[in-house]
């Protein structure tokens, strides 16, 4: 029971402790290499180096009035908020950290994945309609047209992926990736991933449905305190859920580099794991400090007449290719 095994107790409060303390690291990481990136020095107050900056923080939307609008629709108003992190950590429960290190090892993982991200959408548009604002309106049909649509994308893009890993399972297609990572063999389906995934997390620049700009913060626009808060721990969570996914799906999982193992298994699995996943999490801030955001309609179209016949062309010749190689 205490030992690391996937479902195991220990494996469980694991996976919990990591993602939890991450998502609230992630907050001060993307601060200050935000202050990197732009020449500044980024929260440095609050504790050594601005470390204690999320714990400030928590605190302040803790003590903050949690405030319903009294024209909002007040159930829906505070389900919506609940959804997105809950959601988003239990996609996690499919993740394999390392050997023997995971929730479960259920055979539709990938399935289970988008099922969970299917829901997430309901978050930002329930957010939207219950609080009966325009800017809100607007931002929960932006979030709702950007994340249904780029789902469909992100389920091609993967689809190369299941059929050379002859598998939906996240483990087996970890496995899968012992002769050779799967980004060489499915580039194209990387890149659509990649750029689907940052729309489907509602990061910069696709982080249309909080259009400061436009439409003031969009779908949360009426909400304060905790609820607040967990609609932006919540998109931490995301980010960090797809940082964790396209090294499983794309770069071998807790697999070794050029065999470099570092000790035990397990250990060497989560150190490597680590380290793809931190490099996907510092990518990521860079596109925030480095891209401009685009026009919703140029979102939109780009999705559909680019990264959709790219998709299907990408399954289409390792489809032709997988089943070449068998005759």
């Amino acid at each position: 029971m205490f030992t690391f095994e996937v479902g195991s107790l220990l494996s469980i409060a694991f996976v919990l402790g990591v993602v939890l303390v991450a998502a609230a690291m992630l907050i001060w990481v993307e601060r200050r290499l935000l202050g990197f990136f732009n020449e500044r020095l980024g929260p440095n107050r609050v504790g050594p180096f601005g470390l204690l900056q999320s714990l400030a923080d928590v605190g302040k939307l803790i003590t903050k009035e949690d405030w319903i609008p009294p024209f909002a629709d007040k159930a829906s108003f505070v389900i919506a908020p609940l959804i997105i992190p809950i959601v988003m950590l239990l996609s996690f429960a499919v993740i394999p950290f390392a050997p023997d290190v995971g929730v479960m090892d259920l055979n539709i993982g990938l399935l289970w994945i988008f099922a969970m991200a299917g829901l997430a959408a309901y978050s930002a548009m329930l957010g939207g309609l219950a609080s009966n604002n325009k800017f809100a309106l607007l931002g929960g049909l932006r979030a709702a047209g950007q994340m249904i649509s780029y789902e469909v994308f992100m389920g091609i893009s993967i689809l190369g992926v299941v059929i050379l890993g002859d598998s939906f399972n996240m483990r087996e297609i970890v496995l899968a990736q012992e002769d050779g990572w799967f980004i060489i063999p499915q580039f194209f389906g990387f890149v659509v991933f990649l750029i689907a995934g940052l729309a489907e997390t509602k990061r910069w620049p696709f982080d249309l449905p909080e259009g400061e700009a436009e439409i003031i913060s969009g779908f949360n626009t009426e909400y304060s305190g905790m609820k607040f808060g967990l609609f932006f721990v919540g998109e931490y969570i995301g980010m960090l859920l797809l940082s964790m996914l396209l090294p499983v799906l794309f770069f071998g999982g807790w697999m070794a580099p050029f065999g470099l193992d570092i000790g035990p298994p397990i250990f060497s699995g989560l150190f490597w794991m680590s380290v793809k996943t931190g490099a996907f999490v510092v990518f990521f801030i860079l596109v925030r400090a480095a891209l401009a955001r685009p026009r919703y309609d140029q979102l939109m179209s780009y999705g559909w007449l680019v990264m959709l016949p790219l998709s299907l062309l990408n399954l289409l010749i390792t489809g032709a290719i997988v089943l070449s190689q068998g005759a």
